[in-house]
């Protein structure tokens, strides 16, 4: 008889627990339809701020805890809708005190899924508790053995584009700025790092907090723990990274303190405070990213003789074209990258002359124009500066065409108006749309307002923005390094001869665009000479480790075999692993040997990358 009253209140008590447990559901769901890739109301509610309470746990790899977002509903909407993606929610709290509805909506492969929130009228604040999925795509958890000094964990996010949402619930659209806090927990051996005031030390309590005053679009949210320390370069400029990069990446960033004053001079004051950099373990995807004070960048650029640091330029620029003016959408992601590469070269050009800038951006358009012999057959309306990546995942849109055809579009411009008139305009630019987001068509109303006093002088904006291809009235670089290197590479294809390789004054440029155009063919008979002379199988300069194991991969030169694939798996950047994968992937044999090494190496690629790379793969095996 006990045991039965036992059992009864036993059960009782689990469905009451359990009963607790459940929070209660929207009755009636609101319409629910992706815009710009985000499922949020943005249009009719703004969100002001978020500050994140968030533990990092590197034994379960999640976040955990809560965002709190300040809201302005002067719509008196009845719900709030998020993005989320891969998130478990655990409870929403109306002014982190008043329980209230919420539901889930359909998940959608690439956006993810709409978290919606039943408001009441005076609603200023909602809290969301949550935590994040192990697979999350914006968050790298890195083994001890991932990283360079192999003893300690480290994690990192990527955000760019639409993958805030998978570690912040949040409006993850670039059309929506908002300020943010976080107070950060983690052990006490880790130094947790933000887009915003940072800490320059580990304290005993492990708990850091952040500030982010100024105004961002949630895909410059970002997070990075790790054993890291930090080295100042500057006023307000340092570098941080793991104890056994540091050196040498205060050393190839001398220069950073130079750049930020040419920048400043070019188009006015930094408006972010400091400017920081974070050199990350090797699998990070891209070569930086952008997120205001403090650049995520790979350390493929630590080259030694500075020769890759125009990614710094490149990343510092971000901090006017993209950060301080943003694209409203993805779909104008050119007025961030083709800006930025334009301003990066600036920078080049007044730091290390003219000589060396052009010779940059002559390899970047040789770049461009093999882009596009490729996108012309297979996808040619993305050749647009103005994309259309309705239904699709914004980083199709991520090609040459929006940074080095967007760049060239500024030059033509350059050339038209007179470098003064256009720095005018680009000083205007940036001060009128400052915090601001911008369309491709706002850009163009507001150019030729601005530009309205040159009446003679009639731009062909529509050839550039909304037609394929690239004008005819491109201009042309006309680098003297490339004209040299040219004449040198026609002879060595005619005669076969390594001798012939004049290397003086080269950087890893000179090698980038020597490896690019000497003819596979040709040269099939000395690749072993010019790999015994020069010893590129061996180099640990990653952009010419990429242009050396893709012309051994055309030439089936297999000494270079082993190397490369070690490459594979030490090297993150999305830049160097799909020429080398697709070239791998154009032969029967090669794709076998592609698979291989992939599956060895995937669980050190960053999301991003592996995503591309399983795309090609899977692709390749269909047919």
């Amino acid at each position: 008889m006990f045991n039965k009253i036992f059992n009864t209140l036993f059960i009782l008590l689990i469905f009451v627990f359990v009963s607790s447990c459940q929070h209660k559901q929207i009755e009636k769901m609101p319409d629910i339809k992706a815009f710009n890739h985000s499922f949020s109301n943005y249009d009719s509610i703004n969100l002001e701020h978020i500050y994140l309470d968030l533990a990092v746990d590197f034994n379960k790899k999640e976040l955990h805890g809560k965002a709190i977002l300040e809201i302005n509903n002067t719509s008196q909407c009845k719900f709030l809708i998020l993005d989320t993606k891969q998130l478990s929610i655990e409870d929403v709290k109306l002014e982190d005190s008043v329980s209230t509805a919420w539901s889930l909506g359909e998940e959608d492969k690439i956006l993810g899924q709409a978290l919606v929130i039943e408001l009441s009228s005076t609603t200023k604040k909602v809290a969301i508790y949550y935590h994040t999925s192990p697979d999350a795509e914006a968050l790298m958890w890195l083994a001890p053995e991932q990283t360079l000094g192999g003893k300690y964990p480290f994690l990192f996010t990527q955000s760019q584009a639409i993958l805030a949402r998978t570690w912040v619930p949040c409006m993850d659209a670039p059309a929506v700025r908002f300020t943010y806090s976080a107070d950060i927990t983690c052990d006490k051996n880790y130094l947790p790092l933000m887009s915003a005031s940072n800490n320059f030390k580990k304290n005993p309590e492990g708990r850091y907090h952040f500030e982010m005053p100024q105004p961002i679009p949630s895909y410059l949210l970002a997070l990075a723990v790790g054993n890291i320390e930090f080295r100042r370069l500057g006023e307000n400029c340092g570098v941080f990274a793991e104890p056994e990069m540091l050196e040498k990446a205060a050393n190839e960033f001398v220069d950073l303190p130079k750049m930020i004053k040419a920048a400043s001079g070019l188009y006015g004051d930094y408006a972010w405070g400091r400017y920081d950099i974070l050199v990350l373990p090797p699998s990070f995807p891209f070569g930086g990213m952008e997120n205001p004070r403090l650049t995520f960048a790979t350390p493929t650029i630590i080259a030694g003789d500075k020769s890759l640091v125009s990614l710094v330029a490149h990343e510092l620029a971000h901090s006017w074209s993209g950060n301080l003016v943003t694209n409203r959408t993805w779909d104008d992601f050119w007025l961030n990258e083709g800006f930025t590469v334009y301003f990066e070269d600036r920078i080049m050009e007044h730091i290390y002359g003219k000589k060396y800038a052009d010779l940059l951006m002559q390899l970047s358009v040789g770049e461009l124009h093999a882009t596009l012999d490729d996108m012309m057959q297979s996808a040619p309306g993305d050749t647009k500066l103005k994309l259309n990546l309705k239904g699709r995942n914004p980083d199709d849109g991520v090609s040459d065409i929006a940074y080095v055809k967007g760049a060239m579009f500024l030059k033509y411009l350059e050339n038209l108006y007179g470098r003064k008139v256009f720095d005018d305009f680009l000083n205007a630019y940036f001060n009128h749309f400052k915090w601001k987001t911008v369309t491709t068509e706002e850009f163009i109303e507001y150019f030729q307002n601005h530009m309205s006093k040159w009446p003679k002088v009639k731009p062909d904006l529509d050839e550039w923005i909304y037609q394929v291809g690239l004008p005819k009235n491109c201009p042309s670089i006309g680098s003297t390094e490339i004209k040299r290197l040219d004449e040198m590479v026609n002879k060595i294809n005619q005669s076969k001869e390594v001798k012939l390789i004049d290397t003086t004054g080269f950087t890893t440029q000179h090698w980038m665009h020597l490896l690019r155009t000497l003819n596979a063919d040709s040269i099939t008979t000395i690749m072993t000479q010019i790999d015994t002379t020069y010893h590129l199988s061996e180099s640990t300069n990653s952009e010419i480790q990429c242009d050396w194991y893709v012309l051994c991969i055309k030439n089936n030169y297999k000494a270079a075999l082993p190397y490369m694939e070690q490459y594979l798996m030490t090297v993150g950047r999305r830049k160097f692993l799909i020429p080398i994968y697709e070239q791998l992937s154009a032969t029967p044999e090669g794709l076998k040997l592609a698979q291989s090494i992939y599956n060895k190496a995937k669980k050190g690629y960053h999301s991003v990358s592996r995503n591309t790379i399983e795309e090609m793969l899977l692709k390749d095996t269909k047919h």
